[in-house]
Parts: C-alpha cells; sequence; structure tokens
C-alpha cells in the first residue's frame, strides 16, 4: 500500500542505540533509520512510550479541545463577530455531522502518515474558502478571520506536532532525494507562484462567469456582491498566495522528496506477454512510480477535503446559505486545488 508519505523519524548522532531502545518500546514506532536532530528524538520517544492504540483518540480529543478553547478565545476577543454571520447548531444531526467530518479529516492525516506540516497546510487548503467568503462579502475583519484560521490550523497542527515526528522533507534532512530542489529558493518561488496563478485565474473566472448569480441566488446574508464584479488579480492575490502556498507545500515538497522505490524497479520490468489478466489491469489502473502515485494520492485529498469542507461550513455554519449555494461556491475552489495539483504534479515528476 502507499502512503502519502513513508514513515520517517529523526534522532541524534547516535541512532542505532536511539532505534534499538525506541523499537525494544514499541515495535510500530520506528520503522526507518533515525536521522539527525535532537528534537525529533524526544518526539519519537514520547509516540513509541504511547500504545498505538491510544495514539489516535488522543490525536482527537487534543484536537477538539484545542478547537474549541481557540473558538471561547476568539468569540471573546472579537466581540462575537463570527458569531453573528454563523447560525447555531441545533440539531444532534448537524452537530454530528461536523464533528465526525472533523475526525474523519483527523483519521485521513494520521493513518496517510502525514505530519504536522502536512496537516497545517490541508487545513489552509480546507479552511481558507469559508473564510475568504466572510471576510469578502460579510464585513468580517480580516483580523478575526486570520484568527478564526490560525486556531484552525493549530487544533490540527499541535497534535501531530507533539506525536508524530516531523517528516524528512520538511525536516530538511540532507538525506533526502532530490534536497537541491527542494532548497532551492527559485524553485520555492516558481512553484508557489504557480499555484498561486492557478488559484487567481479560477476565482476571477468563477466572478466572471456564474458565481455573482450563485451569491445572490443563494446566500441571503450577503449585504452586497459588489466585490465579485470588481474583483481583479490585486484583489484576490493575498488568499491565492496564502492557498498557493499551502499546495506547494501539502503537494510539491513530498512528490520531490520521494525517491524511487522497490515497486518502481518491478514496474520497469513488467511483461505484459506473460502477465496474468488480473496482473495486466492493475497495472494500467495503478501502474505508476511511487512519486507518481504519491502526487495523486495527496491531489485527490486536497480535492476531496476542499470541496466537502468548504461544503460544509458555508452549508452548516454560514448563515443564510441554502446547499446549492454551497455547492457552487466549493466547487470554484475545488476545481483550483485539482488543477493547482495537476500542475504541481508536472512540475515534480523529474
Amino acid at each position: 500500500m502507499v502512503e502519502l508519505r513513508p514513515r520517517t523519524a529523526r534522532g541524534t548522532v547516535a541512532k542505532t542505540d536511539a532505534e534499538e531502545i525506541l523499537r525494544s518500546l514499541d515495535a510500530d514506532a520506528v520503522d526507518s533509520p533515525v536521522a539527525e536532530g535532537s528534537e525529533g528524538d524526544v518526539e519519537t520517544w514520547r509516540a513509541a512510550k504511547l500504545p498505538a492504540p491510544v495514539q489516535f483518540p488522543l490525536v482527537v480529543i487534543l484536537s477538539l479541545t484545542v478547537s474549541s478553547l481557540g473558538q471561547s478565545l476568539l468569540g471573546t476577543l472579537t466581540q462575537g463577530e463570527l458569531a453573528a454571520v454563523s447560525k447555531p447548531l441545533d440539531t444532534g444531526e448537524d452537530i454530528a455531522l461536523v464533528t465526525g467530518w472533523r475526525i474523519l479529516e483527523l483519521a485521513i492525516g494520521w493513518f496517510g502518515n502525514l505530519d504536522s506540516i502536512d496537516l497545517a497546510a490541508l487545513s489552509i487548503l480546507c479552511r481558507g474558502p469559508s473564510l475568504y467568503l466572510l471576510a469578502t462579502f460579510y464585513d468580517v475583519r480580516p483580523a478575526s478571520v486570520l484568527s478564526a484560521l490560525a486556531v484552525h490550523v493549530l487544533s490540527t497542527f499541535i497534535p501531530f506536532q507533539l506525536l508524530r515526528p516531523v517528516s524528512r522533507a520538511h525536516a530538511d534532512d540532507k538525506s533526502v532525494p532530490n534536497r537541491e530542489i527542494i532548497a532551492d529558493p527559485a524553485v520555492q518561488v516558481y512553484t508557489v507562484a504557480l499555484s498561486t496563478v492557478v488559484y487567481s485565474v479560477s476565482l476571477l473566472l468563477a466572478y466572471k462567469t456564474f458565481l455573482p448569480r450563485v451569491l445572490v441566488l443563494y446566500f441571503e446574508g450577503i449585504h452586497s456582491v459588489a466585490p465579485a464584479y470588481d474583483a481583479t488579480y490585486s484583489s484576490v492575490t493575498p488568499v491565492a498566495v496564502l492557498l498557493g502556498l499551502a499546495a506547494k507545500t501539502f503537494i510539491f515538497t513530498p512528490l520531490a522528496s520521494t525517491g524511487r522505490s522497490a515497486e518502481d524497479k518491478k514496474l520497469q520490468r513488467f511483461d505484459p506477454v506473460r502477465a496474468s489478466l488480473g496482473e495486466t489491469f492493475v497495472y494500467n489502473v495503478w501502474g505508476y512510480t511511487t512519486k507518481a502515485k504519491v502526487g495523486i494520492l495527496r491531489t485527490a485529498v486536497a480535492v476531496v477535503l476542499t470541496f466537502v469542507n468548504t461544503y460544509l461550513q458555508c452549508a452548516k455554519v454560514v448563515a443564510g446559505v441554502e446547499p446549492a449555494g454551497a455547492a457552487g461556491y466549493a466547487a470554484v475552489w475545488t476545481v483550483a486545488a485539482l488543477f493547482s495539483g495537476v500542475g504541481l504534479g508536472l512540475v515534480g515528476r523529474s
């Protein structure tokens, strides 16, 4: 099975001894050589001391706790500005739906073996569109919107940071494949710019075509749709840069840092003449290199989570939004995430 990233951990100079100690505590805690970095050694030690069945429930508890405390503090500091444009979750069905989706997001991150930086980037991709809606059309102050985004990001970043070491790609490990590409400032700027352009063009095209009509018909709480008609590249650049940076972090960096695997060698030796019907079918459907699979899976995760999260936030949380409008608005950002992933995949495949 191909994970969203291979499991990795960091350690100290005496990495062999540390690895043996950790394996004695938890056989599943370390399954790759320990790289340099004393901070990672502490993180791995903490995770290894916890029984595996306890770790994910603890992630959920920590995430929901941080989110609840952050929302309470945010409500006090902003004097209920966000609550004024939100509708309460009155029914048990709505509460279960929103909470269940939140747990599912965390499960995708945990069992997909993502790290804290992955989750932070994914949180921005998923929650950014609905908060942009509030800032642009509901007259919510940018400071309040950014604070809400920070709370959401921290509620995923903190639990994963405490219980799972950062991947080699995000830790700037010298042994990671294609490190010179990942660390190249020009490549960093180019990939962020690529995703920024994709998000900007997608949003502006939607503004110039169908989105204003969707906002008028299905978003009752909007005061004016003038921002949609007056939108320019400069006005959408801030949100596009933020989401472009998140897309680069979540998709391009892990993709570019994926090296050749044993499965890639088997793929090269595939002989359609000697292969069975089942083997040929699998090859035709999923016969990609490990690097390509990482890019495909991460893009798929970004696309699906962007749509569902944006839809739920609009339809269940923002006051006055009908389901059809929530779906139409979410589709804009979903398309942007898809084409951003495709573009980053083409850049990082070499």
